[in-house]
């Protein structure tokens, strides 16, 4: 697949052709994250967020699955399907916001706080999971730590931003945030939003809440900077939808530029723009259609997760999912 000497990734011209035919006798189904690739997410039997696609993976009935997206994603998929073989087209997909915290690091966060209940947001690793109380997506955050008594207190990570936009949120005093982040969201900042907001002012402007703009956002809409009606906090699905029921011809949105193609695809009529251009994740992009149609071909890379780690992990994901249920792209 890849020619050592220029160290360039060879593709047939059929490579679509070829990847739904080796899915179909693999008895393989690709799931694609809303940040991957255009042509990723084109051929994917089903794409949305981490939690959606792992809850669509525990559903089909095929042997395999093929996740292209990041690390934990594909650790949250085996968790919820361990009866099946899950794999990624590169396993060296990592996520900087993943790895801000561990499950030393948990385990003596806990210890400071006895009686604590920890909320962890689904993009954490399986051993995270496994030390975590409830999981929570970004559309479902708030109803998660509402769902905890009010003097219980809350530990809640790995994402900064998100913490704080639940905090606003649910006036909750007693909770204690993890100062983690996601590099390409904390990129996204108020500067950025400020500019593109005073250059573009009959524009809706959608805001993931794990950006570093999120604040911001909302100091500009006190300001009168930007009406209130047309700033949105949203989760991917939540930009989705909202895509789909904008009257504005323009769109501002501040997340992974990846999810462009989803909200053009949702409202076509709509012209969508980066707050940011260079809010790409390096890591997102590993996944290649070459790389994609050699894991079909080999069934490399293969995703396993401890049984025990997986029997404790699942376990927080099944409590969020009982505290409401999430939409099939709820991230």
């Amino acid at each position: 697949m890849t020619d050592t000497a220029t160290n360039v990734e060879l593709l047939p011209s059929d490579w679509r052709e070829q990847v739904l035919q080796l899915a179909e006798e693999k008895d393989a189904v690709i799931l694609a994250h809303n940040y991957q690739l255009p042509e990723i997410q084109d051929i994917a039997h089903h794409t949305g967020d981490s939690l959606g696609l792992s809850r669509v993976a525990a559903e089909v009935e095929a042997s395999k699955i093929v996740f292209c997206g990041v690390h934990f994603m594909a650790e949250s998929a085996k968790i919820l399907s361990m009866d099946k073989t899950v794999l990624i087209p590169d396993e060296r997909a990592g996520c900087s916001l993943a790895e801000t915290i561990t499950a030393d690091q948990l385990r003596a966060w806990k210890a400071e706080h006895p009686g604590a209940v920890v909320v962890s947001y689904v993009n954490t690793t399986a051993a995270v999971k496994a030390e975590t109380d409830i999981c929570c997506t970004s559309s479902n955050a708030v109803d998660v730590v509402n769902s905890i008594p009010a003097d219980t207190p809350v530990l809640f990570g790995p994402d900064q931003f998100l913490g704080a936009h639940v905090q606003r949120i649910t006036g909750r005093e007693n909770m204690h945030i993890w100062m983690g982040e996601c590099h390409v969201h904390a990129g996204i900042n108020g500067a950025d939003l400020k500019e593109r907001v005073e250059a573009e002012p009959d524009a809706e402007l959608f805001v993931h809440p794990e950006c570093g703009c999120a604040t911001s956002a909302l100091y500009l809409v006190g300001a009168g900077v930007v009406p209130e009606e047309r700033t949105k906090i949203l989760s991917t699905g939540g930009m989705i939808t909202a895509a789909r029921e904008t009257t504005a011809s323009k769109v501002l949105v501040a997340t992974e530029t990846g999810m462009i193609h989803q909200l053009q695809k949702a409202a076509p009529h709509v012209e969508f723009e980066a707050v940011n251009r260079a809010a790409v994740c390096k890591y997102m992009k590993m996944i290649t259609p070459a790389k994609l149609l050699n894991c079909l071909r080999t069934l490399t890379d293969e995703v396993t997760v401890d049984p025990d780690i997986a029997d404790q992990a699942r376990m927080s994901v099944e409590r969020m999912i009982a505290i409401g249920t999430t939409s099939p792209t709820a991230e």
